[in-house]
């Protein structure tokens, strides 16, 4: 049809959505990560939403961590499916946490739902052509 011609470029729009998204991941991660432990306990604390009620400055640590060097791990391309599985599993979290907290308002949780539904996706995609995990 009309714009068929651009599925040419595929890993092109791959790179620029690792990139995107884990620049977006990276801002989202880093004051987690410097916030220390006082920080890492406060969202380590959103485990128990899932019954998981021990160790929050560990759990809060591993989110910042996963967010953090995570982004970075996107944006290279570097064991992707791996770094979207985490990713997955804590933006589980994160819509759980926020639906549970605001009573189901979809307007709170739906941020971290769509960031669910597309590390979910990219688990089966891949991270294209241009990766570190590709050459």
């Amino acid at each position: 049809m009309l714009l068929t011609w651009l599925s040419q470029y595929r890993d092109i729009g791959l790179l620029f959505m690792r990139i995107g998204i884990g620049a977006i991941m990276v801002m989202h991660g880093w004051p987690k990560l410097a916030g220390g432990l006082p920080a890492w306990q406060k969202l380590g604390h959103a485990m128990g939403y899932l019954g998981v009620n021990f160790f929050p400055g560990f759990w809060g640590f591993s989110s910042a961590i996963v967010e953090t060097l995570g982004g970075v791990l996107l944006i290279l391309g570097f064991l992707f499916r791996p770094t979207t599985i985490l990713l997955t599993f804590n933006f589980i979290v994160a819509t759980v946490l926020l639906y549970k907290t605001n009573n189901g308002q979809f307007n709170d949780w739906a941020h971290p739902a769509t960031f669910l539904v597309l590390f979910f996706s990219l688990i089966f995609v891949g991270a294209g052509k241009y990766s570190v995990d590709r050459s």
